[in-house]
């Protein structure tokens, strides 16, 4: 590969001016310039972004951290999607940084970031708790906006919704059906998004005098055949219930899978509701209700605070993004349906 200072010398001119041709800061003449950009274009030179990246002020780059447990999702999917398709608008680069398995991993994937001089960093967090990432964001002058969890010290540096309401809804929704023997399949319990899904399962039996049965719910790993052997689990306990939440669409849809090799009906035995709202939702048999996270508004919201600040705006606390419910097939009329379940 060649170097700079073979341009240089092919083009006849210092190094100096071939860096002004690059970085287009500075004066070079017209002649000059056109016998830098045909040595690049004969040498077949590609600068050293990182070096290039140390001298200027924008690298037009922002980066995103996701552990590489979710990139098998939907949800991911779709979060990938939307940054690329709204950065690529602005005319930025999106560079993807793997927060792999631990919270050490994760501070080390935006430490990777920062070096690369992106102008703004996205996080998705897993590992890494409240004040360590509060920590974070105080520490460094590039703007850092977490996703999907709530700060204490920086309230207009993250973007989330209401994980804990959002499956109290949900469970709320099952109980104006009908139906109070609600099952519920956990995400992976050392994941913040699947305590808080939990926690809101439980709060809204709670305020519906509904006694939380645990032998109702049973863990999942966020993949459909963790939904199946939950359901196994459900029925294989002896408690009988009349539905079940999932904690994302593709175990729910493996709960229908295993109900119906236990000839247990969806929706006639069994109601199921899931989450996210992936696009595979309404094609199944039954078609499955689910709760439709607002993904696509949280990333915009995101990447507009960012650019926002990185041309000297002013940071606002963004609002609070709310769910929706989808129903569809897969949710039907319980046994104690225009009854109260308090009543």
């Amino acid at each position: 590969m060649a170097t700079i200072l073979e341009v240089a010398k092919k083009a006849g001119v210092s190094k100096a001016t071939v860096s002004r041709v690059l970085s287009g800061n500075g004066y070079v003449s017209e002649e000059k310039r056109a016998r830098v950009t045909q040595a690049i274009a004969e040498t077949d030179y590609r600068p050293n972004l990182l070096a290039r990246n140390l001298s200027v002020k924008s690298t037009q780059t922002l980066g995103l951290v996701v552990t590489n447990t979710l990139y098998s999702g939907s949800y991911f999917s779709e979060l990938m999607s939307q940054s690329a398709r709204i950065l690529e608008q602005q005319g930025k680069q999106l560079i993807l940084a793997d927060g792999k398995h631990s919270a050490a991993e994760e501070r080390a994937a935006i430490d990777f970031l920062l070096d690369l001089r992106c102008d703004g960093i996205m996080i998705y967090p897993r590992f890494l708790s409240i004040d360590e990432m509060d920590d974070i964001i105080s520490q460094h002058k590039q703007p850092i906006l977490v996703v999907n969890r709530r700060l204490r010290q920086h309230g207009s540096y993250c973007i989330w919704f209401d994980q804990k309401a959002s499956s109290m809804a949900a469970v709320n929704t099952l109980i104006d059906l009908g139906h109070r023997d609600i099952a519920f399949i956990t995400g992976s319990l050392d994941s913040p998004t699947g305590m808080e899904r939990l926690a809101g399962y439980k709060a809204a039996l709670t305020e519906q005098h509904i006694s939380v049965n645990p032998a109702l719910i049973a863990e999942g790993k966020w993949h459909g055949e963790s939904g199946a052997q939950a359901v196994a689990q459900l029925v294989d306990s002896g408690e009988s219930f009349t539905a079940i939440v999932a904690s994302n669409d593709e175990m729910a849809i493996g709960a229908i899978k295993q109900l119906s090799r236990l000839n247990i009906a969806v929706p006639g035995e069994v109601s199921v509701i899931g989450f996210d709202d992936i696009p595979l939702a309404p094609y199944i048999i039954p078609s499955l209700s689910s709760v439709k996270v607002p993904v696509t508004d949280m990333v915009q919201e995101t990447i507009r605070q960012l650019l926002a600040m990185l041309d000297g705006g002013e940071l606002r606390k963004p609002d609070t993004f709310a769910a929706r419910i989808i129903m569809r097939e897969s949710t039907a009329p319980g046994p104690w349906f225009g009854d109260r379940a308090d009543a």
